[in-house]
């Protein structure tokens, strides 16, 4: 095993590996092998590797859970993607999946529709400028 190995291999066991964020002894909201949050951050490597992560299981959940949105224009594409990022893929009662009338609305090509059908919703509220930007987006492709 060399050097640089030997040495992830004792701070993974010494810090403890955990895949949520936690408190450390001293506080120190904390992440992974022993991230220190609050005073070292992310990298913007690090925040573009989670991002790319992120998107790849958003993508992952569409084709999973919504096969059709592969169908649609690049623009709409990145709608979804960006609407399954923000609320999570989800169920008949929360995130993405629970915009029902919305998405029947998309699949069926009422762009219109499906833009009025976001815009009336709590999630518009709730994100602002960002859902008047995606409401835009599907409606002009």
């Amino acid at each position: 095993m060399d050097p640089n190995e030997l040495l992830i291999a004792e701070l993974r066991r010494d810090e403890g590996v955990r895949r949520k964020p936690y408190r450390c002894t001293a506080g120190k909201l904390s992440i992974g092998a022993g991230r220190n949050l609050d005073d070292v951050g992310l990298s913007d490597d690090e925040i573009d590797y989670l991002l790319a992560n992120d998107i790849t299981r958003s993508v992952a959940d569409l084709d999973k859970h919504l096969p059709w949105w592969r169908k649609l224009s690049p623009v709409r594409q990145r709608v979804m993607v960006n609407l399954c990022f923000n609320m999570g893929i989800g169920n008949d009662t929360r995130g993405l999946r629970s915009f029902k009338n919305t998405l029947t609305r998309i699949q069926a090509g009422d762009y219109d529709g499906a833009a009025r059908g976001m815009a009336g919703s709590k999630w518009a509220r709730q994100v602002g400028a960002r859902a008047t930007r995606l409401i835009a987006m599907m409606r002009e492709g």
